[in-house]
């Protein structure tokens, strides 16, 4: 009932505008007020007087009718409106909330990825050799001192020499087994000299590798570039092997392991302490001078 009441009262208000009186005559007039929208009741009336004033809209029957279905009308749309408007900020919060989340598990994700790496070179970087200051790999092992590196290779039991590949290189060492893939094939770490370089099969399953070092007064970190590294600070050389090195050689060693316990404990090496002996007793003869910002470089 409702429905046809209200069909019934557009059709009213349509004949109302689409066919009006012979005898009525179009005006038009100027309105003008002030809307405050903690009172609408007041422009409405404002409206409404102005409306009474200027025509005769209320002097029909159906006028309220037509006021309260244009009211009415106006209530839907402003319903709808809201409706539509609150749903688009219900999307908009969703999809911003999905792209903070996004967001959030995108840096989560590198931040994780940088953790990793970094945990991953801090352990690369402090891998503590083994007894003959090398390590111990999956397919061979090695040890060295100041001037040689030795190198293992296991191989299968009853290995004879002429079927070892072993190709030694002042930058370059590969060794294997002819007919299969390469054990060890890279640049090495250091520059060796290859005269002084041999390899032997001990035992029938081991390939035994010595390479002399072109530079002697320096500890490796790998045996091959690309391979684990040890941290050379952890390096302790035998007491014994220093007493053979001559006087020069084991003065030179001896700083160096200095050094490297002071750096592993942060403190001054031999060099930057005697650095500071020297400004200390420049200071002492010099006291009328400011060292306030002296730096030792």
């Amino acid at each position: 009932m409702a429905i046809i009441s209200d069909y019934q009262e557009e059709e009213q208000i349509n004949a109302s505008y689409s066919e009006p009186s012979a005898s009525s005559k179009s005006e038009t007039h100027l309105f003008s007020a002030n809307f405050d929208t903690s009172n609408p009741q007041d422009f409405l009336r404002k409206v409404f007087d102005f409306v009474a004033q200027t025509s005769d809209f209320f002097q029909k029957d159906t006028a309220v009718e037509e006021v309260v279905s244009v009211a009415r009308a106006a209530k839907v749309k402003a319903v709808v409106e809201t409706a539509e408007k609150k749903k688009k900020e219900v999307e908009s919060a969703k999809e911003a909330a999905a792209a903070a989340k996004k967001k959030k598990e995108v840096e989560a994700s590198k931040e994780e990825t940088a953790a990793a790496e970094k945990k991953k070179n801090q352990e690369s970087a402090s891998i503590v050799p083994n007894k003959g200051n090398g390590l111990d790999l999956e397919n061979y092992s090695w040890t060295q001192t100041l001037q040689e590196v030795n190198v293992s290779v296991r191989v299968p039991n009853g290995t004879k020499s002429r079927f070892v590949i072993c190709d030694i290189k002042k930058n370059h060492l590969k060794v294997g087994l002819k007919g299969q893939p390469p054990i060890i094939d890279g640049e090495l770490y250091e520059a060796i000299k290859p005269d002084d370089c041999y390899w032997s099969i001990e035992d029938q399953n081991t390939i035994s590798i010595l390479l002399t070092k072109h530079n002697q007064m320096e500890w490796w970190k790998c045996v091959v570039k690309g391979d684990p590294e040890i941290d050379t600070q952890k390096v302790e050389p035998e007491n014994s092997k220093l007493a053979d090195l001559d006087p020069e050689t084991r003065q030179t060693v001896e700083k160096m392991m200095f050094d490297q316990r002071q750096k592993s404990m942060g403190l001054p090496t031999s060099d930057e302490l005697q650095k500071q002996e020297i400004l200390k007793k420049f200071m002492s003869e010099h006291p009328e001078m400011d060292f306030s910002r002296a730096k030792i470089s």
